[in-house]
């Protein structure tokens, strides 16, 4: 698999697979005051102690294989190889996984077992790494990269993560992920502690995303249709405007780039613990969900934004 410039994924153009072990020593320095994520709790992970995380220094997976569901330019026709790693940074009242983020469902495996997972995706036709949540085992996935890379990893690499990221744990991800698939979730912090447990999430998203943004640009597609670099950004549209999404678009427009790839999603539902808020106990409009497109475009936002249809274009069509 080769990026549009004709070179190959970042860790194999820019590192050495001794520059990869280098990284992950590096990360698991942090792991012994663990400041990985923005929630800095600051635990001897090493030494068997947890903070919001609840993991330690072995990984959890939930599953592995092609995976179909993701964006079309990570999909192509072989899948994007997804890993499921178990627990989150976050704790979503409204996770629709939350059997895998919140109940850690899932089982460990070692570096050698991820490493060996990563080649068989590659050998299954999936045209990339899509590692799922993988902020708080990011030391032991780049210890499993630098083992993959030894015996021929080639796929791009994508950072599929909640937003709620540390500059300062991003900075040594550099030339190793290929493709950061941030969510942004909301545009207050109030919010975001209300309902996600992530104090200042809209400070920290904001400066995760430029960061990210400089490293790896806009999201560039070869020829295929397959992606081979960049950022694509996810917005969940929540219900009671709770996501503040005119707010998160006007931010991305005007301090990331119009050029950014937007997804803006509609798969709301209230699971999990939704119901116990009024306010989460519902689903979208989808007069609000439209509205919230149309901002994105007359923000110059157009890469990746769902086509919506108006009333009079539906009553048209309809005809």
């Amino acid at each position: 698999m080769e990026n549009a410039s004709g070179n190959g994924p970042a860790y194999r153009v820019r590192l050495t697979t001794d520059g990869l072990r280098e990284r992950a020593d590096t990360l698991d320095d942090v792991l012994r005051h663990c400041t990985l994520c923005p929630h800095a709790c600051v635990m001897d992970r090493a030494a068997g102690r947890h903070g919001v995380c609840r993991s330690g220094t072995h990984m959890r997976i939930s599953s592995a294989g092609p995976h179909y569901g993701e964006e079309p330019p990570l999909v192509g026709r072989g899948g994007s190889g997804a890993i499921f790693f178990s627990s989150c940074t976050l704790k979503c009242a409204y996770c629709q996984n939350a059997s895998i983020s919140q109940l850690r469902e899932g089982w460990p495996v070692t570096e050698e077992e991820v490493a060996a997972i990563m080649l068989s995706l590659q050998r299954r036709g999936c045209h990339n790494i899509n590692l799922v949540t993988p902020t708080h085992y990011t030391p032991q996935i780049v210890g499993a990269l630098a083992l993959a890379a030894g015996s021929g990893l080639r796929l791009p690499v994508v950072y599929n993560c909640s937003g709620y990221e540390s500059v300062s744990t991003l900075r040594l991800l550099e030339d190793i992920v290929d493709i950061y698939m941030p969510d942004i979730k909301y545009s207050s912090n109030d919010i975001a502690r209300r309902y996600s447990g992530a104090p200042g999430y809209w400070d920290v998203v904001r400066q995760a995303l430029q960061e990210m943004h400089r490293q790896v640009g806009p999201l560039v597609i070869g020829r295929d249709g397959i992606a081979r670099r960049g950022l694509l950004i996810r917005h969940l549209v929540l219900p009671s405007g709770l996501a503040g999404s005119r707010d998160v678009l006007e931010f991305i427009a005007r301090e990331v780039s119009t050029d950014s790839y937007v997804n803006i999603m509609d798969q709301y539902r209230p699971t999990y613990r939704a119901r116990q808020y009024a306010e989460l106990n519902r689903h979208v409009r989808g007069s609000d969900y439209a509205g919230v497109v149309r901002h994105a475009r007359s923000l110059g936002l157009h890469r990746g934004i769902e086509t919506v249809m108006t009333e009079t274009e539906s009553s048209a069509w309809s005809a």
